[in-house]
């Protein structure tokens, strides 16, 4: 499948660029090139492949939610620059 010269400026519209006739006649043959390239793919026997994502695993690195034990609370204000009995204290944000 070869490009035309409008399919290359109706994708120029789209992605707002201004293409000179010369510049047209060039990106007309390079993105034709690429489309080929892309119809190659079509060769290859792909049955019993399974469909992917991402061409390489991935994997969850988040950690598990799971309750652990963690700091105090009286631990957690211990540096806090101000506090009260049970909170940090903050400058007001949306007035007093």
């Amino acid at each position: 499948m070869s490009l035309s010269q409008d399919d290359v400026k109706k994708v120029s519209l789209l992605a707002r660029l201004l293409l000179t006739e010369e510049e047209l006649t060039t990106m007309t043959g390079q993105m034709s090139d690429i489309v080929g390239y892309v119809e190659q793919l079509n060769e290859l026997d792909t049955t019993g492949v399974e469909p992917m994502a991402h061409a390489v695993e991935q994997f969850n690195v988040f950690a598990a939610d799971e309750r652990a034990p963690s700091l105090s609370r009286d631990e957690a204000l211990a540096n806090a620059p101000k506090r009260d009995d049970e909170c940090f204290r903050v400058p007001a944000v949306l007035g007093e």
